[in-house]
């Protein structure tokens, strides 16, 4: 009777445990949808990118492209930190796990320094949505980035918050691999969108 109890515990247990994407669904459900958002709006920047080969490859001379190249690192570094957050509170090592957190933070917070310099390097010399279409969507697609990398932000935060209440242990963490999947296609979006504005001629 006992070992039968046992198989049925545990069958239960291995099935709850069985998950084919990390956090909470909702978040993926939102996450395919700003990846969808960020794909119409690549592929409308090739197909004018396309029709205005010059002028894009004119005025993309004029970006930093080693501003973009550190911020990469950053956001990259960023998701190593919110990898490493997930692996410490699976181990049930919540403060590391909160040091990691706080670690993504930083890097995400010198990105949003490293950008602001670089509107700010733009709108100081007249330079806006209306100056031409390269632009339009240098500005479009990087400040569209850039709110994201803030709510990114805001979500980690808000987990360090419920991490350092004793809401996260190595039986329960789903909000912290609901704020790393949401980080990791911030993290993504930028991989895709810095050579394709920054680099490809």
């Amino acid at each position: 009777m006992n070992n039968t109890a046992t198989i049925e515990y545990d069958s239960e247990k291995d099935q709850g445990d069985v998950r084919l994407l990390p956090g909470d669904l909702a978040i993926w459900f939102f996450i395919f949808a700003e990846l969808l958002v960020f794909a119409v709006f690549f592929i409308i920047y090739s197909i004018q990118r396309l029709q205005h080969i010059e002028l894009f490859n004119q005025y993309q001379a004029t970006l930093n492209k080693e501003s973009g190249a550190v911020n990469t690192i950053l956001l990259i570094t960023a998701s190593y930190f919110v990898v490493r957050a997930v692996q410490s509170i699976k181990a049930d090592e919540v403060e590391q796990c909160i040091k990691w957190l706080y670690a993504s933070l930083a890097m995400g917070a010198g990105f949003l320094a490293i950008k602001s310099y670089e509107f700010y390097s733009k709108f100081s010399v007249g330079i806006d949505l209306n100056t031409n279409d390269f632009y339009f969507f240098y500005i479009s697609l990087t400040f569209f980035h850039f709110l994201h990398v803030i709510l990114g932000m805001i979500i980690i935060f808000a987990v360090i918050i419920f991490a350092k209440k004793g809401k996260y242990s190595a039986k329960e963490h789903t909000g912290i691999e609901t704020a790393a999947s949401y980080w990791h296609m911030v993290d993504l979006v930028w991989i895709t969108l810095f050579p394709l504005v920054y680099i490809i001629r």
